[in-house]
């Protein structure tokens, strides 16, 4: 396939989605050049590969020669390489703008949309495509070892990808196939409420073909009850495709259901109820494809899980290091219950929220989810795309859990923090770092020193 650019900058390049879309088109032979605000081992694996890459944003990095400029939302609107651009007239599209471009290419086109679950049930869905004779380019929102990284460059016979619903970026995508794990409140600075989330989702299922396939869990079918193309459904209990048998220890395994008919035994590597439910869509995801049980029961059986998604770290003091990506309500409950399930002693949770407008809006939630462990630490706020007004601190949090008669700690600093538990810790207990943002650091501080 050909694409009508000789040279694209992409603002921001570090971040998982940007990177992938900058190494396959430096493969597709086009000249890749870029920028962020700091070094990671994505950037230097990218510098290696041949990307022009500069250090901060400067309007001196935009040039003429350019062709196509790409920016992820994390950008500002006055930042100063993308005024540059407008100023000389440039091509523009944002990241999501632009993947909807990749997408037209493809054949078939599987987007994983959901307020949360989207790397996991994609990763299971790589593992079980890698097994099969479509080659697909697979674009994964975290990192999994099996792939490599983060990108499969495969044929254009099929794009696996996640979809994410904030600022409505999924309506810029041109899927055949859409899995919607679930649909909750979140990105509440964009949204006004659930209802909106709600309007956006159905909004993108209406962008499917004809004979195009909607994979839904079953709790949000009637959402689209009025939709043309094909509706799929999976539940715990029920839908299209349900299971049987459910055993979530010592190995999560079940008898795969449609209707009252056996398909096929399912045995996974990655615990809780939550990637139960990630199963059962990628399940109806596969089958809806025409891929064979055998090949579907094998390749998520091979699943792992995906860097940052209840990965094991190490140990420290004989207790248990995990590292999660939770940064939602519905996301911590799920992975304390799991860590609940499995814990011998303590569970011991540091947590960092992440941007000010989620804190502020689910405040509630976030004290609730915590309550479920025996010790939680709070550090400062991840700002992410956003600026600190001073409306919120993590302070509110820890406040908030007296409602639910539980203390918790508020660490200045990571050091600090890690120091908290390293008192703390004991042979038993499971140490949870959990958020979207960098807190990821404490536990590769907490291992390090072992």
């Amino acid at each position: 396939m050909e694409y009508n650019f000789n040279h694209i900058y992409f603002i921001g390049i570090g971040g998982i989605s940007m990177s992938a879309l900058a190494e396959i088109m430096l493969e597709e032979g086009i000249k890749v050049s870029g920028s962020d605000r700091n070094n990671s081992k994505i950037i230097k694996k990218l510098q290696a590969a041949g990307v022009n890459f500069h250090l901060g944003h400067d309007s001196n990095n935009i040039t003429d020669d350019i062709d196509l400029v790409v920016y992820t939302s994390a950008i500002s609107d006055d930042n100063p390489e993308l005024l540059k651009a407008k100023e000389l007239n440039l091509k523009i599209m944002d990241r999501a703008e632009f993947l909807g471009f990749v997408m037209k290419n493809y054949k078939h086109a599987i987007c994983v949309s959901g307020t949360h679950g989207k790397t996991t049930t994609t990763g299971m869905l790589s593992s079980v495509l890698i097994k099969t004779d479509l080659a697909p380019t697979i674009f994964l929102g975290g990192e999994m070892d099996s792939l490599g990284g983060n990108l499969l460059h495969g044929s254009y016979e099929l794009l696996l990808t996640e979809a994410c619903e904030y600022r409505r970026n999924f309506l810029k995508f041109n899927p055949t196939m859409e899995v919607i794990l679930n649909i909750e409140e979140d990105h509440l600075d964009y949204y006004e409420d659930i209802k909106d989330i709600e309007r956006a989702f159905i909004e993108y299922a209406q962008k499917l073909p004809d004979d195009g396939y909607l994979i839904v869990n079953e709790a949000y079918s009637p959402l689209f009850d009025r939709l043309k193309s094909n509706v799929i459904t999976f539940g715990l209990d029920k839908g299209t495709y349900h299971a049987r048998d459910i055993r979530l220890i010592p190995e999560p395994s079940y008898t795969l259901m449609q209707g009252d008919e056996k398909i096929i035994d399912i045995r996974l590597k990655v615990f809780g109820e939550h990637n139960i439910l990630n199963s059962l869509a990628t399940c109806a995801a596969c089958l809806s494809l025409g891929i064979k049980p055998e090949t579907l029961a094998e390749g998520l059986y091979d699943f792992k899980g995906t860097h940052r998604r209840y990965e094991y770290k190490g140990e420290i003091n004989g207790a248990l290091v995990i590292d999660d990506y939770a940064h939602h309500p519905s996301e911590m409950k799920a992975t304390l219950k799991t860590a609940r399930s499995y814990a011998e002693g303590r569970i011991i949770t540091v947590f960092q929220p992440h941007t000010y407008t989620r804190t502020i809006k689910l405040l509630d939630g976030f004290a609730e989810a915590l309550s479920k462990s025996d010790i939680v630490i709070l550090v400062d706020i991840y700002a992410a795309r956003e600026k600190n007004t001073g409306a919120v601190h993590s302070k509110d949090i820890i406040n908030k859990m007296k409602e639910y008669s539980k203390d918790a700690i508020y660490a200045e600093s990571f050091p600090d923090a890690a120091q908290i538990v390293k008192a703390e810790a004991k042979k038993g207990d499971m140490i949870i770092t959990m958020g979207a943002g960098n807190v990821d650091d404490i536990a590769e501080m907490l291992v390090a020193e072992q």
